[in-house]
C-alpha cells in the first residue's frame, strides 16, 4: 500500500497556485507578478528557440508565442530541446508537449508556419518582447525590418554569432538601438569550422531569454 502511495505521490503535478507560491519565493511577489502576465514570442524553434522557450517558460512568463513550420530532424537532436522519440514531428507540436511537461500552467500560443513579410506584424502583434531564433541571414534581416518598420515601440532580441568552440565570455548582449538588442559574438558563422555546438547556442539563448526577462522587469542596458 505505501509503495503505491508513493508512486501516486511521485507522479502528482503540483498545483497552479503551488507552482506560482515557489516562483514567488525565489524570484518575488512583484517580478512573478509581471512575469506572468507579459507575452513574449520566439520565431523559429531550433537550437536558440527552443531553448529561450524552456528558458521563459520555468521563469513563469505567461503567454509564450511560438512560431516554426520545420520538423524535427536527427540531426537537430545534439543542440535543441527534442526528443529522439520526437524526430519527424512538426517542432510546434513536439515542444509544445514538452513544455507541458516542466510548465504545465503557461499559456502557449502555437503556429506552425514559416513567417513571411506578410504575415510577421499579425502574428507578433500580441507579444510585449520579440526574440529571434532563425538560422540565415536573409531571415533576421527580414523580421528586423517587419518588426522595427512595423511593430515601432515592441522590444526585439535577436541574435548573431554563436558558432564554435569560442570563449563562452565572447558572447554578450548588445542594445543596438532604443528597442533592439543583439546576443552573440558578432563574429561566428556555423558554415565555418566546428559548427554549432550545444553549450554556446545555449549562451547565446540564455542571453536572449535573459535580456527578454530583464525587458519585462524594466530593466534596459544602456
Amino acid at each position: 500500500m505505501s509503495v503505491l502511495w508513493e508512486a501516486v505521490e511521485l507522479d502528482r503535478i503540483p498545483a497552479e497556485a503551488e507552482m506560482r507560491r515557489a516562483l514567488e519565493e525565489r524570484q518575488g511577489e512583484e517580478l512573478s507578478r509581471r512575469l506572468r502576465e507579459a507575452a513574449v514570442a520566439v520565431c523559429g524553434l531550433g537550437g536558440l528557440g527552443s531553448h529561450i522557450a524552456y528558458a521563459l517558460a520555468r521563469a513563469g512568463v505567461g503567454r509564450l508565442i511560438l512560431i516554426d513550420f520545420d520538423r524535427v530532424d536527427v540531426s537537430n537532436l545534439h543542440r535543441q530541446q527534442y526528443k529522439a522519440c520526437q524526430v519527424g514531428r512538426y517542432k510546434t507540436e513536439a515542444l509544445e508537449e514538452n513544455l507541458r511537461e516542466i510548465a504545465p500552467y503557461v499559456r502557449l500560443e502555437m503556429h506552425t508556419v514559416r513567417i513571411t513579410e506578410e504575415n510577421a506584424c499579425g502574428l507578433l502583434a500580441g507579444a510585449d518582447v520579440i526574440c529571434e531564433a532563425f538560422d540565415g541571414a536573409e531571415e533576421k534581416a527580414m523580421l528586423a525590418d517587419c518588426v522595427l518598420a512595423g511593430l515601432p515601440g515592441k522590444d526585439y532580441v535577436a541574435s548573431s554569432g554563436m558558432a564554435g568552440l569560442g570563449p563562452a565570455n565572447a558572447v554578450r548582449t548588445r542594445r543596438i538601438a532604443p528597442h533592439f538588442y543583439l546576443c552573440g559574438d558578432g563574429v561566428s558563422d556555423a558554415a565555418d569550422g566546428v559548427g554549432l555546438v550545444a553549450p554556446r547556442v545555449m549562451l547565446c539563448a540564455a542571453h536572449q531569454a535573459q535580456t527578454a526577462l530583464r525587458l519585462l522587469a524594466g530593466e534596459r542596458e544602456t
